[in-house]
């Protein structure tokens, strides 16, 4: 076993998620595990995959299952299904820190097709490719940025991936709304956090309106925002003198507080550590135009 495999304690939480077999005969002559840690090489690397070691398997075969899980989202099923464990042993603590990062494309993000479905691969899989690829102009050329909400564990629970010039506050609801974990057994899934930790930059009136508990009772959280409230709801307007500028009113639950997010750094520095991810999915000379894939 290499550097960075999957262990036996690994593997036997992971194998019962995955797709099972449907065709009758020999069993494969390269076993999944094998391959799932070639592509786990190749993530954590950033190599070609022509240049996966071959004692994971031919590296086409390596390929064509990442690439065919990513389409028919194999990946994030097991993704999902894996948060529902964690929510379910408890090991997920519901106090979320929202932060973003910006990350250089890859060269070969110049130079790709402008219409992705007339390319030899079009992109697919179960989310639509924004319009704009991900893909930022700036001074120091294409970039793109994550904006991840990530819990005290320095687990990942959402992904939003804009141009690089995109703001931060602007993506607040959508990274919320994107946290969903499905709950084992009846019941639906946990959608709302218990604490939401932010820094400056995602500090505004439409924010802190959003994390506010509804007054609707009919309201559901992560459906739009919820309707204006009644002036003996809303937080009192504090003296220019009470505290420093800059400065934020107390916290409470539920709202935005004025704390630098220790955990998230901390996941987002491991996501951009994969560099895989940065580079491109595709097998040649890298005909995608997404900066960073995460599916």
């Amino acid at each position: 076993m290499g550097r960075g495999d999957l262990t036996d304690e690994q593997w036997a939480v992971l194998e019962p998620l995955l797709p099972k077999g449907t065709k009758a005969g020999r069993p494969p002559v390269w076993p999944r595990r094998r391959l799932i840690d070639g592509i786990r090489f190749r993530v954590r690397t950033g190599v070609p995959w022509r240049d996966v070691p071959a004692e994971y398997g031919p590296w086409s075969r390596v390929y064509d299952l990442f690439r065919r899980w990513q389409r028919n989202g194999t990946w994030h099923q097991v993704f999902t299904r894996l948060q529902s464990l964690a929510d379910a042993k408890g090991r997920i603590a519901w106090d979320l820190s929202i932060d973003s990062t910006v990350c250089r494309a890859h060269q070969h993000a110049a130079g790709a097709r402008k219409q992705g479905d007339l390319q030899k691969e079009p992109p697919g899989g179960m989310f639509t490719e924004p319009d704009d690829h991900g893909l930022g102009r700036s001074r120091g050329g294409f970039t793109t940025k994550l904006h991840l909400a990530g819990e005290q564990g320095q687990k990942p629970m959402s992904i939003v991936i804009t141009a690089g010039q995109r703001g931060d506050s602007p993506q607040f609801e959508t990274v919320l709304e994107k946290v969903r974990v499905p709950r084992i057994g009846p019941g639906r899934p946990r959608v709302r956090p218990d604490r939401v930790r932010a820094d400056k930059a995602y500090a505004s009136r439409r924010n802190r309106a959003y994390l506010r508990p509804p007054q609707d009772p009919l309201h559901h959280p992560g459906h739009g925002r919820p309707g204006p409230q009644p002036p003996e709801a809303r937080l009192p307007r504090r003296p220019a003198a009470a505290l420093r500028p800059g400065r934020l009113p107390p916290a409470s639950r539920g709202r935005v507080r004025d704390q630098p997010p220790q955990e998230t750094p901390r996941c987002r520095h491991a996501l951009r550590q994969a560099r895989g991810p940065l580079r491109g999915d595709s097998p040649g000379r890298g005909d995608q135009r997404m900066a960073v894939t995460p599916h």
